[in-house]
């Protein structure tokens, strides 16, 4: 575990925290008016390896040789130019900061930071990170990191749990949820969707399987992980013979021994390793998955209602009305899926100029 201090004066800034995988959603922007929960899990921090806010500059004044050490290989609207590797954390866990009140302009409902860091140490003054918390964005705290330092907190390591032990756990992820809004006069609302969680995941996870499909057909397993990619997937690809075949794998998972060419694999909460398997299978491309999604994808239905007399018994559902389904289908998160795309080396191949050139029309309505 550690604990983040000022760089300035040393004051500590943050209690006790483990380092975990920052999450997929970590940049999503999620409808109109909403309220999203904390990004992270209190006591935890993840770190954010790439630019995040301004300032900006347009693509046409980026370098493509400088683009691309900076590990994007497409081009993108703009590039941020301020300070790489930022430890994004909950809000609850800061501690010694105070709020720099010039730095609250252009938001809706709270805080977005595009005016810069508007944190500062208590003890110094010196501007040490950047409040989210404004509708539609995820509510985080973004120490800079070259204003803060982290220290070891003697005493604290411990080994991350193995695979073995997160599915015994089984904290799955549910593909759907209630979204709060900002109400009016009347208050906070609530409409049940689907999990923005989920929509970023697919997000990410496509575009690994666009790159994975080599310009041919992709087809992933039938239920649920077909509702949330298929569709996608041939909107963007050709149609045509030869298609490329993906699979749901992972621990306790048997791999296909024959006939798969991409595995959907879960990726480590703690570490942010994806999980890897051996033998033929070693070859496939893997996508990644949230543990969570991952877990609900290979187990995605609930119990059935049992019929019971007397007592209620454990695990039986209660007539009470269930939550609806949302009323739209599934789409993938359209800035997740480009954030990631950009980033992927395959985005250079011959075969995806004429997808990046679709790309830039009418596909965030297709997809």
């Amino acid at each position: 575990m550690f604990v983040f201090v000022c760089a300035g004066c040393g004051a500590e800034l943050t209690v006790p925290l483990s380092q975990v995988a920052l999450p997929p959603h970590a940049r999503q922007k999620y409808g109109n008016g909403a309220q999203l929960p904390v990004l992270m899990e209190a006591g935890t921090f993840a770190v954010d390896p790439a630019p995040w806010g301004g300032p900006w500059r347009l693509w046409d004044e980026v370098d493509p040789d400088e683009a691309e050490a900076r590990g994007i290989y497409a081009p993108v609207h703009g590039l941020s130019d301020s300070t790489a590797g930022a430890y994004v954390i909950a809000p609850g866990d800061v501690r010694g900061t105070r709020l720099i009140l010039e730095k609250r302009d252009g938001a809706c409902c709270g805080l977005d930071g595009a005016d810069g860091p508007n944190l500062a140490c208590e003890a110094c003054g010196l501007p040490v990170a950047t409040r989210v918390d404004d509708c539609s964005l995820w509510q985080a705290v973004r120490l800079g990191s070259d204003a803060v330092r982290r220290l070891l907190v003697e005493g604290s390591h411990t080994a991350p749990p193995s695979w073995a032990e997160l599915v015994e756990k089984g904290e799955r992820t549910p593909p759907f949820e209630p979204i709060a809004t900002w109400g009016g006069r009347a208050g906070t609302s609530h409409y049940w969707s689907w999990s923005p969680r989920w929509e970023a995941a697919a997000g990410q996870a496509l575009a690994h399987l666009l790159v994975a499909s080599e310009g041919r057909p992709v087809t992933v397993p039938d239920g649920l992980t077909s509702d949330v990619f298929q569709r996608a997937l041939d909107a963007l690809l050709p149609a045509g013979p030869s298609a490329r075949h993906a699979a749901l794998a992972g621990p306790g998972r048997p791999v296909p021994d024959t006939g798969v060419d991409i595995l959907l694999v879960p990726v480590h909460p703690r570490t942010g390793r994806m999980w890897a398997t051996g033998g033929p299978a070693a070859a496939a491309y893997p996508v990644p998955l949230p543990l969570g999604v991952w877990l609900w994808l290979v187990s995605p239905q609930p119990p059935l209602p049992v019929p019971a007399s007397g007592g209620l018994p454990q695990d039986v559902l209660r007539d009470d009305p269930l939550p609806p389904r949302p009323n739209y289908l599934f789409r993938p998160d359209w800035g997740t899926f480009q954030h990631t795309l950009v980033r992927l080396p395959g985005v250079r191949s011959p075969w995806m100029r004429t997808v990046r050139e679709a790309l830039t029309q009418d596909w965030p309505a297709a997809l």
